[in-house]
């Protein structure tokens, strides 16, 4: 079902693009349009619009406001002493072993990186086909 499905969308790419290359083959084949036969209209241009003047802003009579009341003061609150409990100790921890050192690592020597390539010996060639012997 799926490779029927595939087939089906690659042969509507294949139809789709062989319509593309024949509209552009078609194309390529039609003679030069001809000149357009009536040009754009010209647009007549607008009045220019005049604004009328803006009003003037009147002058308001300023007011002087009254004072704030002052603020009151809240009473200071005191908070309730807290009740003397005992804290519990923390337990004791436990001493930790010392840690022993260990041995240090024998020094191995890293390998030596060739600097020269080996060359490559020669490998013998096969006839492979080679033509029969003559009599």
């Amino acid at each position: 079902m799926a490779f029927s499905k595939y087939c089906f969308l690659l042969s509507m790419i294949i139809m789709l693009s062989l319509d593309v290359c024949l509209a552009a083959r078609y194309l390529l084949d039609t003679p030069a349009a001809p000149p357009p036969a009536l040009g754009l209209p010209t647009i007549p241009s607008l009045p220019k619009a005049t604004l009328p003047p803006l009003p003037s802003v009147p002058t308001l009579p300023t007011t002087t406001l009254p004072p704030l009341p002052t603020q009151p003061t809240l009473p200071k609150s005191t908070l309730p002493p807290l009740p003397s409990t005992q804290v519990p100790t923390l337990p004791t921890m436990p001493t930790v072993p010392k840690v022993i050192t260990l041995p240090p690592l024998p020094a191995t020597p890293l390998p030596t990186i060739p600097t020269t390539i080996p060359s490559i010996p020669n490998i013998p060639t096969i006839p492979f086909f080679s033509p029969p012997p003559s009599n």
